[in-house]
């Protein structure tokens, strides 16, 4: 008889503020926001799922769940779209155990524990929504089982400033410390923050925690640390790109590590980053001056220079105008003789006056206003 596969069910983690992208996110959940000028945050990890055979997917909402569902679109984008399985968006609710809004990604998984109780898996995989990379989870399954883990976290030295993520030491594969953003962190490895939990070590955990008062928070304040403590633990490398999108400067990077070549390739005919997004609209360049390494989303209409830039659907750039190293969202306006430089600016922003970053990237909000 052949071996079993294990059952995974998926929990993306899509309901954080994402303080740190504001003003981005002050309208819209993290996981929606526009990438690349033609797809969403979110479709990341989704493609990745669904490439990697995975079709029980659950995303837990939170923070403007509405800026989300529409692009869900129900998974059918994702082929998610199922009698049996598929995609389940999961928001905040009350009546019933684990009621109420989260404090932090392992609270949120603690609040969905009965659900998970009930579907019975195998094996969760837990990933956030913010991350750009290519994985083939069935890689990270193989590595679990073989190891006889109790968790296995994805790990990375991709990270630029390893003091902002969870460090992890290794020895031959297994996990031996971890810290959660560390001052002086004890190694250049960190956690991805994807990880498959054996289910019932992970509602045991889970449950013990609750019982005895600890508060959850985020994966490393308490989960992970007791799993290390008392559970095998092991990590699997991812051995490509990875980013995490959850601040500006790392937004901005993302983009042009995109049109470096550096980053994941949206359009890989074996692997393609799908989406809801749709524009038929062609782009149409008139009296551009110049148009070097950019992408350019569906409607947008360009008359100026454009070097280095993303530049959404929809947006209108003027003869005369300037965009360089810059990452506009869908519908910008940039005015003649108007130059954005190194800035990031938010979706429907019409720019009458220049501007331009410096060491930081500039953000700029709806109203055309420089935030920082």
């Amino acid at each position: 008889m052949a071996p079993r596969h294990p059952r995974v069910l998926a929990l993306v983690l899509a309901g954080g503020r994402g303080g740190r992208l504001a003003p981005l996110t002050d309208h819209r959940a993290k996981p929606a926001l526009p990438l690349a000028g033609s797809h969403r945050l979110v479709d990341v990890v989704l493609s990745n799922l669904t490439h990697s055979g995975i079709s029980d997917v659950w995303v837990v909402e939170q923070y403007l769940p509405h800026s989300l569902n529409d692009h869900l679109a129900n998974g059918r984008p994702w082929d998610l779209d199922r009698t049996r399985g598929g995609l389940v968006v999961l928001p905040p609710y009350q009546g019933t155990e684990g009621e109420g809004f989260a404090d932090g990604n392992a609270d949120a998984l603690a609040r969905q524990a009965p659900l998970v109780a009930e579907a019975d898996p195998d094996l969760v995989l837990v990933t956030s929504a913010d991350h750009l990379y290519t994985l083939d989870f069935r890689e990270v399954v193989d590595t679990h089982l073989e190891a006889g883990a109790d968790l296995t976290m994805v790990t990375t030295r991709e990270a630029p400033d390893p003091s902002q993520h969870g460090v992890v030491e290794v020895e031959d594969g297994r996990v031996t410390g971890f810290a959660y953003k560390p001052e002086r962190p004890a190694s250049d490895v960190v956690a991805t923050e994807v990880f498959l939990y054996d289910t019932r070590v992970l509602l045991a955990a889970v449950e013990t925690l609750v019982e005895s008062g600890t508060e959850l928070g985020d994966y490393g304040d308490s989960l992970v640390p007791y799993l290390l403590a008392h559970h095998t633990v092991v990590e699997h490398r991812l051995p490509g790109y990875w980013r995490d999108l959850g601040t500006v400067p790392s937004y901005h990077q993302a983009h042009q590590d995109l049109l470096a070549g550096r980053g994941v390739e949206l359009g890989d005919p074996r692997w393609p980053v799908l989406t809801s997004v749709t524009d038929p609209r062609p782009v149409r360049v008139e009296q551009a001056t110049e148009l070097r390494r950019s992408l350019l989303g569906g409607g947008a209409q360009v008359s100026g220079t454009v070097r280095d830039s993303v530049v959404g659907q929809g947006c209108v750039l003027e003869p005369g105008c300037v965009v360089e190293d810059a990452v506009l969202l869908d519908g910008v306006v940039v005015r003649s003789g108007v130059t954005v430089r190194r800035a990031v600016v938010d979706s429907g922003a019409v720019l009458t006056e220049d501007r331009v970053g410096g060491d930081e990237v500039l953000v700029v909000d709806r109203d055309g206003e420089p935030v920082r």
